[in-house]
């Protein structure tokens, strides 16, 4: 009973928390989709992006001139820049423009990448450019993997690619992100054991979202005691030092789980801490969330982002920003908020995925 009062103590902080955070909008995570392009075809991509070329991306120069405009309006030791796509490393001036960002302009920065470029000469060249941090994404063993990703032989790549970047010896965090589905929640024990032998400093374990691509490959999903099955593991590996253990951003997971299985408590902070340039300088929040006109709040090519992020972005500060009948109605609302943006139903005013509710069957 202590235990759950304790917590419960915690959520109420987390509350006021969440309520200054709305007012000061404080920037700390600006995400860069620095391409849609990619070379892989995963059946979870909340992007669903591809190998096709897409029209409209930032150039070398104004991708460089919107990172300027940014360091001279606001504080870049406050902000972290996080590189996505797509895949990062096709993008061949990705270093070149972050070791501008970083030498010239002082932002510190990390990158989501599926692994299969990470080569020797790539491994140099973000060894140059100063990236700290890197997650790397594995889907379950080898022919899992490969099925899910859309690349044979890329499993036995990237654990090698792992191995050279380990060996490399610069980057401050190696994190490895698995999404969990049907196809893969049996092989986390080995899964571990993988891990383990990498040697990383994080495991990030995600259950797949019905987002993007996803939508198309539904029948992946897990159900409610699956993701208990995940939750329970994340909890049960806790105490191991060796390696963090840390469930994914998807919703509110209640008292037995919320601070068990994450560092912190669920906080959907996108638009209130987070912000991102797409791979066409719209000004956005999260990549994963909808792609709605009406969530778009500018273009890096004619507007400011200081002046857009002081100004703009009303809709993601509003509390009642995922508020339906539901929602409101639940005991949870004042901590979850209606859960995670990016799992919205705006069409409806749903929430597609109340992972608590799967959990508990509600």
């Amino acid at each position: 009973m202590f235990k759950k009062i304790y917590k419960l103590g915690e959520l109420t902080l987390l509350k006021n928390f969440k309520d200054q955070e709305r007012l000061n909008h404080t920037l700390l995570d600006l995400f860069w989709e620095c391409t849609l392009t990619c070379n892989a075809k995963c059946k979870h991509c909340g992007s669903s992006a591809e190998k096709k070329k897409y029209d409209g991306e930032l150039s070398t120069e104004e991708i460089k001139n919107a990172f300027k405009q940014i360091a001279n309006d606001m504080d870049t030791s406050k902000i972290f820049i996080n590189v996505t796509g797509g895949e990062p490393l096709v993008r061949k001036d990705l270093c070149e423009v972050m070791e501008y960002a970083t030498n010239e302009l002082g932002f510190h920065w990390g990158m989501t990448s599926n692994g299969i470029l990470l080569n020797d000469e790539n491994i140099e060249k973000l060894k140059k450019a100063n990236m700290e941090t890197i997650s790397i994404s594995i889907d379950g063993l080898e022919e899992t993997h490969d099925k899910f990703r859309g690349v044979p032989g890329s499993y036995k790549t990237i654990i090698n690619n792992i191995k050279k970047l380990k060996s490399a010896n610069f980057v401050k965090k190696i994190q490895v992100t698995t999404v969990f589905h049907k196809d893969n929640i049996n092989q986390i024990d080995q899964l571990y054991n993988v891990m383990l032998g990498l040697n990383l400093d994080s495991w990030r374990l995600v259950s797949m979202d019905p987002i993007g691509r996803a939508n198309e490959n539904d029948d992946l999903l897990l159900d409610g005691k699956e993701i208990k099955h995940l939750l329970d593991f994340i909890k049960s590996k806790k105490k191991n030092k060796k390696m963090e253990l840390t469930y994914g951003c998807p919703g509110f997971l209640g008292l037995d789980y919320e601070k068990e299985v994450r560092q912190n408590y669920f906080y959907c902070n996108t638009g209130i801490n987070v912000a991102s340039i797409l791979y066409n300088g719209d000004l956005f929040v999260c990549p994963n969330v909808p792609r709605r006109k009406e969530l778009i709040q500018g273009n890096i090519r004619k507007d400011n982002f200081k002046d857009v992020w002081d100004n703009k972005y009303e809709i993601f500060r509003n509390k009642d920003r995922t508020k339906c009948e539901k929602c409101i109605n639940c005991e949870n609302w004042e901590y979850c908020l209606g859960g995670a943006f990016h799992t919205w139903d705006f069409d409806n005013n749903i929430q597609n995925k109340c992972t608590y509710n799967m959990i508990y069957n509600k």
